[in-house]
C-alpha cells in the first residue's frame, strides 16, 4: 500500500515496514513494526541484496503465484568435489609429483601448474591415495578440470 507493507515469512510470522524508500535507493531508513531500521540495499536478480547489522541476505520479491512455482522448483545441489584436485586456472601442466596409489601426506605437493608465465604448486589439503591421475606432463588443462582422483 501507499504507507508500506506487510511483509510475511515462511514461518507465518508478519511485520509492517514503513518508509520512503523506492527501489533504486541504496540506503533505506525503514520503521519496522515500530522500531527504527537502515538498511543498505543492492539489486539482484529477482529481488533485492540487504546488509544491515553484519546480516547479509537475498530477498526475493515474489507474486504469491510466483512463490508457489518458487516451492515446486528443485534444488540444485553442487557436485561433492572432496576427493578431487581441479585446475584452479588454464594452465599447463609442468610437473606431476605423484603417481596412482601414491600416499600423500598434508602440504604435499601434487603438481605444479603454469598460468601466465607463472608456476603454482598444488598442494594436497589432507592426507589421502591417490585413485587415479587424469593429467600428465604437458597438458594444457581449462579452469575445473580434474587433475587428481583420491579414495
Amino acid at each position: 500500500d501507499r504507507d508500506g507493507a506487510n511483509v510475511s515469512f515462511d514461518d507465518g510470522a508478519t511485520l509492517r515496514v514503513t518508509g520512503p524508500w523506492t527501489p533504486g535507493d541504496q540506503l533505506a531508513d525503514m520503521v519496522v513494526d515500530g522500531a527504527p531500521l537502515i538498511l543498505k540495499v543492492g539489486k539482484v536478480s529477482g529481488g533485492f541484496r540487504i546488509r544491515t547489522r553484519g546480516a547479509d541476505m537475498v530477498v526475493h520479491v515474489r507474486t504469491p503465484r510466483q512463490a508457489e512455482l518458487a516451492q515446486l522448483m528443485p534444488v540444485k545441489v553442487a557436485p561433492d568435489t572432496s576427493k578431487l584436485l581441479l585446475c584452479p586456472m588454464p594452465g599447463l601442466v609442468v610437473k606431476m609429483h605423484v603417481e596412482e596409489g601414491e600416499e600423500v601426506q598434508d602440504g604435499q605437493a601434487l603438481c605444479t601448474i603454469e598460468a601466465m608465465k607463472m608456476e603454482n604448486i598444488l598442494r594436497a589439503e589432507r592426507k589421502g591415495t591417490v585413485s587415479k591421475v587424469n593429467a600428465s606432463e604437458g597438458d594444457s588443462l581449462a579452469v575445473d578440470e580434474v587433475i587428481l582422483e583420491f579414495e
